[in-house]
């Protein structure tokens, strides 16, 4: 890697005017709202947990402002930005600092070839993530990845409020669902901080939630051998079809009649109501 020069994070004229200087104007389509506060950016990192000798992947790295505040840690940084009119300027902003800047799609990147893990995507030292996702790809792209890239070991991400209070819900929660199982499936998750509106450029109308995602270190918390992640999250996704009906109901057909006295799970309880692992019991029932 060639040497790094000195870091300095963005600030919010500097964001201004390197989108002024280069015609440049944050996209609706794309859901691109820059951070422009240095505190903010050395705060996520801070949070992520990220060092000297760690490997980390930025998703949506817009103008680099997160991405300098990652470099300045000392980590080994890899940017993926989807947008061609900024590649060229987060390049300039970036590679300086050490970064490794990839023009991609995360929702469609060979992330086994990206990472260096091989076809299974594993092996080697884990990566962190860290993100600033735009709604209407946060959470497929953080499911997609606790499925499908083992060597991601930890995420942060910063969401839309409300869709960070659902990946980190718990049972019993209004915010619980379907992707709350899937998230505490692969791992724990928190929300670690809020970030106002005010630190972006151009200002959104939400709130903004920081959410750190770690894996469990021995895998799933549900036994694969015991019932398969399809299976598994057929039934999830049933039981929170219709959320306030009893679970005899939104379950018939899905699973067995006997699986709710089996699981100790009595079959007026609701879809909120159940944990991972009787989730995994009621699914891994075979008469």
């Amino acid at each position: 890697m060639a040497p790094r020069h000195p870091v300095v994070t963005l600030s919010r004229p500097r964001v201004l005017e390197l989108l002024e200087a280069n015609g440049l104007r944050p996209s609706r389509a794309l859901g691109q709202n820059f951070v422009a506060d240095p505190n903010t950016v050395r705060r996520i990192a801070r949070l992520a947990g990220v060092g000297p000798g760690d490997r980390v992947v930025e998703v949506g790295a817009g103008l680099g402002s997160l991405t300098l505040a990652l470099a300045e840690t000392g980590a080994e940084v890899t940017a993926i930005e989807i947008d061609r009119h900024l590649l060229p300027l987060l390049s300039e902003v970036a590679e300086p600092a050490g970064v490794r800047v990839v023009s991609g799609d995360a929702l469609t990147l060979d992330w086994a070839t990206l990472l260096g893990g091989g076809p299974e995507g594993s092996g080697g030292p884990p990566w962190h993530l860290v993100a600033n996702l735009p709604y209407n790809v946060a959470t497929p792209l953080v499911c997609d990845l606790l499925d499908g890239v083992p060597l991601i070991s930890d995420l942060l991400v910063m969401v839309q409020r409300e869709v960070g209070e659902r990946l980190a819900a718990g049972p019993g929660s209004a915010a619980y669902g379907a992707v709350s199982v899937k998230v505490r499936y692969w791992g724990t998750a928190r929300v670690v901080g809020k970030v106002p509106a005010s630190v972006f450029v151009p200002r959104p109308n939400v709130e903004s939630s920081l959410v750190r995602i770690v894996r469990h270190p021995g895998g799933p918390a549900v036994d694969p051998t015991l019932v398969g992640p399809d299976r598994l999250f057929r039934v999830v996704r049933a039981g929170f079809a219709h959320r306030r009906k009893m679970l005899r109901g939104t379950l018939a057909g899905v699973v067995d009649p006997a699986a709710f006295a089996a699981a100790q799970i009595p079959e007026t309880a609701r879809a909120e109501e159940l944990d991972i692992a009787a989730w995994g019991r009621l699914a891994s029932f075979h008469p």
